[in-house]
Parts: C-alpha cells; structure tokens; sequence
C-alpha cells in the first residue's frame, strides 16, 4: 500500500459523491430520519425507545453504507473505471484503503449527527457519555463499508449487490440481541451470534445504555467490531475483481 495512492483514491471518490446527493442523502440522513420515526412510533412508550434507541445507532450506520458501498464500488467496476484504475501503479490495498478512508470520513459525520440527534433532541437516555456511543456507531459504519466492499466482487450488478442485503445483513439483525436477549435464544442460534459483528456492537452500545464508566465489555466489543471491519477489508481486497465477467 502506499499513502500517497491511498488518499488519491480517497479524493476521488469524495469528488464523486459531492455530485451525488441521493447517496449522500441516504448515508447521512436516513439514519436520523429512522431515529426520530422510530422515537415517535414509541411515543406512548418512551422507555422503549430507549432501550432500543442506543442498539439503533450501531445498527443503522451498518445497513446504509453497506448499501452505498456495495453499489458504489460495483458501479466503478462494470462501468470499466476499476480496470482502468488498476492498470495503472494502483494496487487492490491501495484502492479499497481509498474507498474506506473516503467513506469512514463520511461515516464520521453520518454517526455524529445520529448521536447527537439521539441524544440531545430525542431524549434518548444513556447513563455513559456520548463518546463511547459515537465511537462504536463509527466502528460500524466501518464494518459497513467493509461488508459492502467485500460483497461487491460476488455481484454482477446493483441488483445482485441488493440482494446480497438478505444473506449478510438480516441474520445480523435477527441474531444480534435488538429482539430478545441472546442467552435466550435457542442454543445453535445463541452459538451463532456469538460469531456476528454486529451482537458486539449491539452489546457495547448497551455497556453504554447501563454504565456510567467504560467496561471492560464494551472495550472488548469495540475491539472486535474494528477487528471484524479490518479483516473484512483485507478480504475485499483478496477478492477485489477488476470487471464484471
């Protein structure tokens, strides 16, 4: 990898989404729109939205930019710009290092705004600081981005990337603690949360919901969401094709 080719391909792709706002759109204001519709579907119940209000920032970060990322990344490569990219001094690592540094910067305003929507305009109440909270709601639009990165290169187009929501993201979301506890579920069920990125995340944000000081849970948490993202980048860049066949 080199530093230089890395934020090259950052710039770039941040140009290009500048003169896009329907993906800009939906990674930075969706999130906070399912926030406040959510907020007010549980407004005779607020202790419920509070309770699944801290899981909801980890959660909806993942979902939009691993969307964005899955269909921005294939664009490039049936439209014939990755071959072009990688026929000149440009590795796979340089290119999908380019892609995550260009979208983490985007992740980075997309969770601040949910957050501090979440906290100080929603009442969401949590006993530990913002910063944790804000912290993991990046780590997932990371993993996000990871997943959506890797997923591309087993898609011919937009709508395969789709359709690969289903298999990588819903099992996520039915087995990652927002429904009923974990250690509740049926054992193979519990045993295979166990190995999904999003339980932690969904773990650590409630570390943050029940605990004032940080915990030795949610660093653990935290560490292996980052963990899961770098090693899902490592295989997209494995995997990175330079067309569609």
């Amino acid at each position: 990898m080199n530093t230089y080719r890395t934020t090259a391909t950052a710039t770039r792709v941040l140009r290009q989404l500048r003169h896009d706002p329907r993906s800009i759109a939906l990674m930075v204001l969706v999130p906070c729109v399912m926030l406040v519709l959510l907020r007010y579907v549980f407004d005779g119940s607020p202790g419920t939205f509070n309770s699944i209000g801290a899981s909801l920032l980890g959660i909806f970060p993942l979902i939009t930019m691993f969307l964005v990322t899955s269909i921005a990344t294939l664009r490039e490569r049936t439209s014939g710009t990755l071959e072009r990219l990688l026929a000149m001094p440009l590795g796979k690592g340089d290119l999908i290092a380019g892609y995550a540094l260009a979208f983490g910067a985007l992740a980075i305003v997309q969770s601040a705004l949910a957050t501090g929507l979440a906290l100080w305009f929603l009442d969401l109440n949590v006993m530990g600081s913002a910063w944790p909270l804000l912290l993991v709601a990046l780590l997932d639009a990371l993993l996000g981005t990871a997943l959506g990165l890797f997923v591309s290169a087993f898609a011919a187009s937009e709508f395969q990337a789709v359709q690969f929501m289903p298999a990588v993201i819903f099992p996520q979301l039915l087995l990652c603690g927002l429904l009923t506890a974990r250690d509740k579920m049926q054992p193979v069920l519990e045993a295979i949360s166990n190995v999904l990125p999003m339980s932690y995340a969904v773990d650590g944000m409630n570390e943050v919901l029940r605990h004032t000081d940080l915990t030795a849970t949610y660093v653990r948490d935290a560490l292996i969401v980052a963990g899961c993202a770098v090693l899902v980048l490592a295989l997209g860049a494995a995997t990175l094709r330079r067309r569609t066949v």
